[in-house]
């Protein structure tokens, strides 16, 4: 069964206002301080130990955001951010063992939107979830103005009210959410260089890790769903020393 943080000493009226986190971590001292260090700082808290938990959690959670250990037993971290990619778009903030970078990458490539290796100080992942609820309140803010106009680039159309990528052939090409967010990015800002931190700024609101290549292989990926892969890249070119730039004149209609 899972371990339910219920704001001890809070009226229910409040805690319904209160953001709503699940946290996802085999280990038991880990889950009560996060939940009692959340709950002091005006969080509810649900917090379970695996993947099965997590599904039985989930459906009357209505949850903010999620923080995910990836090192869980049985089913794993990034088996579990895929499901709940799956579910949902809610935040997910990782806790990975340092050194983990391939997992990390692979994380972010999910759809997380951020990680905090361990071992880690409460106050910091404290800043991290308040960031990027910040971040996720301000594209739900923005999902509400009236829909984007569609863009056309060397005989592709992206869809910004439906979310989805057309190729010159009209078919539609499926892309994960960082996928599409970062083309959205490159597409927003054509024909400018971008550096790595620019971009993991601009999709993940932090500055690049000395080990984070995750936008390294976003952009490889993308490329791929764009026909772009070859050896000298015209569509999404590379700077050296600089960082990535879309080349294509852009058509708002």
């Amino acid at each position: 069964m899972f371990w339910r943080g219920a704001g001890r000493g809070v009226c229910n009226s409040v805690m319904e206002t209160m953001p709503h986190i699940l946290v996802i971590d085999d280990d038991r001292e880990i889950r009560d301080l996060l939940a009692r260090f959340l709950e002091r700082n005006r969080f509810r808290v649900t917090a379970v130990r695996d993947g099965r938990e997590a599904r039985r959690a989930w459906p009357n959670g209505n949850y903010q955001l999620v923080v995910l250990d990836l090192m869980l037993p049985g089913e794993g971290g990034l088996e579990v951010a895929r499901w709940l990619r799956s579910m949902s778009d809610v935040p997910i903030v990782m806790l990975t063992a340092m050194g983990e970078e391939t997992d990390r990458i692979i994380g972010l490539e999910l759809g997380a939107d951020d990680y905090v290796p361990k071992p880690f100080n409460p106050r910091e992942l404290l800043a991290r979830i308040r960031a990027v609820l910040r971040r996720t309140t301000e594209r739900t803010e923005k999902k509400l103005e009236p829909a984007a106009k569609t863009v056309r680039f060397n005989g592709w159309v992206l869809e910004p009210a439906r979310r989805r990528l057309m190729n010159p052939d009209a078919v539609e090409v499926a892309l994960t959410g960082g996928e599409y967010d970062l083309l959205v990015a490159l597409v927003e800002r054509a024909n400018r260089v971008l550096t790595r931190d620019m971009l993991l700024d601009l999709l993940r609101g932090r500055q690049a890790g000395p080990f984070d290549r995750a936008i390294d292989v976003a952009i490889s990926r993308l490329r791929r769903k764009l026909e772009d892969d070859g050896r000298h890249a015209q569509l999404i070119k590379t700077v050296r020393g600089g960082g990535y730039v879309l080349a294509a004149e852009i058509e708002r209609t």
